[in-house]
């Protein structure tokens, strides 16, 4: 990992941003100190359909992976989610850590659900949109009890992140998806698939990785989680090796060249417009 975090530290240098990004990984062993969920309802399709889930509960006491993750990077601490402290049940499913998906969510996110107060998110026009997009973006079994996005520095040398996760803004995003296409020889190497805001960050990555596809996805764009994200402010991830293929390419990339400085100094100009000149990295 020391390469690797010596080479993003050029990576921030030269984008101009202040915040290095997170790396997701599963592990058997919670982290320390961590953000994450408090045990509660265990979601499960066999539970649901045996209305063993109790549902006023369960709402109650949501615990939201990008809310976790929100107060991890203030404290650059782990945030952290498994089965059996899950918080949310959209993020459980796209976080690996249960399969398949819930009706519940199906309606939630859609249309309501029948026979409640429940009005739904209206994010997809119907349960059977809903379900078509569940099925397209689940994502490999977790390898692991825990799934943890900690800080790409605090990974231990035998510890291997599965997806690295900046947060941007635009100018500092115009630099990643750039060298995304550079380093992937592939005009179509940034996608940005509808999602979950915790969707875009461990989902999809993995979902395109196992198809063979190399991909990062831009996200950052679920509603229900903007709160959890600065003002202008969007999520770029990355399977690994895309990842590496991203810093070898650094250097004879158009970041090093005279057309970028033009854009690191609107970057510069953001982060002094934002009060957040402390936080820069160059």
């Amino acid at each position: 990992m020391s390469v690797i975090t010596t080479k993003t530290a050029r990576l921030l240098e030269l984008l101009g941003h202040g915040e290095a990004p997170f790396g997701i990984h599963y592990s058997d062993i919670k982290p320390e100190g961590g953000f994450g969920p408090k045990p509660g309802e265990i979601f499960s399709r066999e539970r649901e359909i045996a209305g063993q889930i109790n549902w006023e509960q369960a709402f109650s006491n949501f615990s939201c992976i990008m809310g976790n993750l929100w107060l991890a990077r203030k404290k650059r601490k782990a945030a952290w989610i498994s089965h059996e402290e899950c918080g949310c049940m959209g993020g459980g499913f796209y976080a690996g850590v249960y399969s398949p998906y819930l009706e519940m969510n199906v309606f939630y996110v859609s249309t309501g659900v029948p026979g409640t107060h429940i009005e739904g998110e209206h994010y997809l026009p119907s349960p059977e949109s809903m379900r078509a997009f569940m099925e397209d973006t689940a994502p490999p079994a977790a390898k692991g009890k825990y799934c943890v996005i900690k800080p790409l520095e605090q990974f231990a040398p035998d510890e291997t992140p599965l997806v690295i996760a900046f947060f941007a803004r635009p100018e500092v995003l115009n630099g990643l998806y750039s060298l995304a296409c550079y380093a992937a020889g592939n005009h179509s190497a940034v996608v940005s698939p509808f999602s979950a805001g915790c969707g875009s960050i461990i989902a999809w990555p993995l979902v395109y990785q196992q198809r063979g596809d190399e991909r990062a996805v831009l996200g950052g764009f679920d509603i229900s989680a903007r709160k959890f994200l600065k003002t202008d402010e969007l999520s770029f991830a990355v399977p690994l090796p895309l990842y590496l293929k991203m810093l070898e390419a650094v250097e004879s990339s158009a970041l090093t060249r005279h057309s970028w400085e033009g854009v690191r100094k609107k970057a510069r100009k953001s982060i002094r417009a934002w009060g957040e000149d402390r936080e820069a990295a160059f």
